[in-house]
């Protein structure tokens, strides 16, 4: 696994996909994401070594100033991180469910690394952007006071950014509701 990932969030698809190819092509850095997500953004996700990866998020930043939204470099992301992303995280169990809501793309990634790394608590799904008019949600489980933690500081990671919309935690959601999830 990298030892960063990085994610730029732009205005616009052209922008995006020129941005995308000058980071690959600027440093050693593997796009684990890019695509055009909801409402005509376009979001980069790549992955590396923390210098690579910072290098090749601030070269498209700079080059394409006015078209980016949002940006940030995580050094050592949470192992959860990549497969809530991709939807393949095999949860057998939920006690708790949190669930955080962003305005954007790029803070739900920032906030759900901080969430993992707060408490004891796995990772159920990352929804970026995708059918979602450009508002992303993440999904946590484990024990309510861990779900909790997890949730009260993932909230101050994206509101000290303005894009907070909403969270809750559900002490023990319905089976049926879980099905619905998984």
């Amino acid at each position: 696994m990298s030892s960063a990932i990085g994610m730029i969030e732009f205005k616009t698809t052209a922008a995006g996909i020129t941005a995308a190819d000058l980071m690959v092509k600027t440093s050693d850095v593997e796009i684990v994401e890019a695509q055009t997500v909801c409402p005509g953004k376009y979001i980069a996700i790549v992955s590396g070594n923390l210098s690579a990866v910072k290098a090749a998020v601030e070269t498209a930043v700079h080059t394409y100033e006015d078209k980016c939204i949002d940006s940030f470099v995580l050094g050592n992301p949470h192992p959860d991180i990549f497969p809530a992303i991709y939807g393949a995280t095999n949860v057998e169990k939920i006690n708790a469910l949190g669930i955080l809501e962003t305005y954007d793309a790029a803070s739900i990634i920032e906030a759900a690394d901080q969430a993992a790394k707060t408490a004891i608590v796995d990772l159920i799904e990352l929804r970026i952007a995708k059918g979602m008019c450009g508002k992303s949600y993440m999904l946590i489980t484990g024990e309510v006071s861990a779900v909790s933690a997890s949730i009260e500081r993932a909230k101050d990671i994206v509101a000290e950014k303005g894009m907070y919309l909403d969270s809750s935690v559900i002490a023990s959601p319905d089976a049926r509701m879980i099905d619905s999830i998984l």
